[in-house]
């Protein structure tokens, strides 16, 4: 039997899994590394770190799976997206990375708005906003406030491409990335050329890889710098990769149009598979070929969401038992005795886009506790999914099920209060470390062992539980839901974030 390796390079380290082709890991380990905060809400990477955890990650995970080196045939990458890097014409960072959470390029990204090219589709069906994160805003602010680094900038990329040159040598994006945060479009001739030109930016097209390699395709074989660093043969394939939260559908056995993929933690991010290309206020996409050939991706996104309970943990002073607090909630009814939870903590992303919003928690009496709290928290977050479910469905996409990967699969409570709410069926594989397991089956791909994508999902991802909505429970969300709904309205006008 041959292993694989799926990467998950994350945004505090990356780590390493060794995998057989039937979805069993082997051997895991990972390896940390810093991020640099200035004021001016920046966050920085030396992508020379990234390098030394690879190389550190996977040769303890190696060890860990207890297989020769020369028994690997092929790596597989997920990475944080919009992480953006300038290189040298010898691959050398010329600049920290600009790292996905730094929105120093606020005014650029309005900037791009405001030239209102097709390209802009994605963004909301062209209403925007552009994000700050994204490629085209942060490139532009290094030609404007670093003019000698874009200058001397052989290529602008992002942390995938910057692994993938350092593992192959070989100077390619990849079509997931470049799809959803570049504004390429298989559909549109690929590169925003207009939107480009408008912006009097035409040299970043020759600073982008004009190699576009899709995931699952092998970009090359290890360099022997590279196979020295890593402890692996030189005839070990690198398949491509993408952006962890889009490999992440993956791992989740998300593919086939109606399915929508929900990847909790801090925030929650939801990845709709369509058959056809739609675009609608309130959503982004949909990208087309950026996971899956002939399909579409939309996408919608909570920007609080298990970090509203890890807020409600340092109020108790961060004594709260889960467990027993999980046990507590589950006995309470719907609704909390008349408490809702407006989920917009750090604001809204989607459907509202509205970054000035802010959460509320509406109906508190003396007779409310803390189960309450957290129950009701857990339904508010709930009630803005099922928000995004419903724009989804007015743009012409409806999810048929639901699977769920992260923080949130280890509330048994969280779960069903997802498939009551949205009245869905809920999934949860085997494994929820989907990103990881998302970049091996691409190994698996890209090794030969699976003529698709689709088919190393059905031979890896290991079938877990089915969580089914509850007629009576789901019934009286309808309802709630309902009351819920008003609440933005009514709070916006009173909101202080807007003084």
């Amino acid at each position: 039997m041959g292993f694989v390796i799926g990467i998950d390079g994350g945004t505090e380290s990356l780590r390493a899994r060794v995998f057989d082709l039937t979805g069993a890991c082997l051997g895991s380990a990972s390896h940390a590394y810093d991020t640099h905060f200035s004021p001016g809400a920046r966050a920085e990477q030396d992508p020379e770190d990234w390098w030394k955890a690879l190389g550190i990650a996977v040769r303890r995970a190696v060890g860990e799976a207890g297989i020769p080196a020369d028994a690997v045939e092929a790596i597989g990458l997920a990475t944080t997206s919009c992480t953006v890097v300038a290189l040298d014409r010898a691959g050398k960072a010329l600049r920290p990375a600009i790292i996905w959470m730094d929105v120093r390029a606020e005014a650029e990204a309005a900037e791009v708005l405001a030239t209102g090219d097709p390209a802009l589709v994605v963004n909301c069906n062209g209403r925007g906003p552009v994000s700050a994160e994204w490629m085209i805003p942060k490139a532009r602010w290094i030609a404007r406030h670093e003019p000698g680094i874009f200058e001397r900038a052989a290529t602008i990329c992002e942390y995938q491409d910057f692994m993938s040159l350092r593992l192959t040598g070989r100077r390619c994006a990849s079509l997931d990335n470049v799809s959803m945060r570049w504004h390429y479009s298989t559909l549109r001739g690929g590169y925003p050329r207009s939107l480009v030109a408008k912006l009097g930016m035409e040299a970043l097209l020759d600073k982008w890889p004009a190699d576009v390699v899709a995931p699952g395709d092998v970009i090359g074989t290890l360099t022997a710098e590279a196979a020295a660093h890593l402890g692996l043969g030189l005839s070990v394939k690198v398949a491509q990769g993408g952006a962890d939260a889009f490999i992440g559908m993956i791992g989740l056995g998300v593919s086939k149009p109606g399915q929508l993929a929900l990847i909790t933690g801090s925030s929650h991010l939801m990845f709709g598979v369509s058959a056809t290309p739609v675009s609608v206020d309130g959503l982004w996409g949909t990208y087309a070929d950026a996971v899956y050939p002939g399909l579409h991706i939309i996408e919608g996104g909570q920007t609080s969401t298990g970090s509203i309970i890890n807020w409600l943990r340092r109020l108790a002073g961060g004594t709260l038992d889960l467990a027993a607090l999980n046990a507590e909630a589950a006995a309470l009814e719907p609704g909390c005795d008349g408490l809702l939870v407006l989920d917009h903590f750090q604001g809204n992303r989607t459907p509202y886009v509205d970054a000035l919003s802010r959460g509320a928690f509406v109906g508190l009496t003396l007779g409310h506790g803390m189960p309450h709290l957290f129950r009701a928290t857990i339904e508010g977050i709930c009630f803005g999914t099922r928000a995004i479910l419903d724009g989804m469905r007015g743009a012409g996409f409806t999810a048929t099920e639901i699977t769920i990967g992260g923080g949130a699969t280890s509330s048994d409570l969280w779960l069903q209060i997802h498939a009551d709410t949205a009245g869905l069926p809920v999934s949860v594989p085997a494994s929820t470390e989907a990103p990881s397991l998302g970049a091996a089956i691409l190994a698996g791909v890209g090794a030969g062992h699976f003529a698709s994508i689709d088919e190393g999902m059905a031979a890896m991802v290991r079938p877990g539980r089915r969580i089914e909505p509850r007629p009576r429970e789901s019934a009286l969300y309808d309802d709630l839901y309902r009351r819920y709904a008003q609440l933005y309205p009514a709070l916006k006008p009173f909101n202080p974030a807007r003084a």
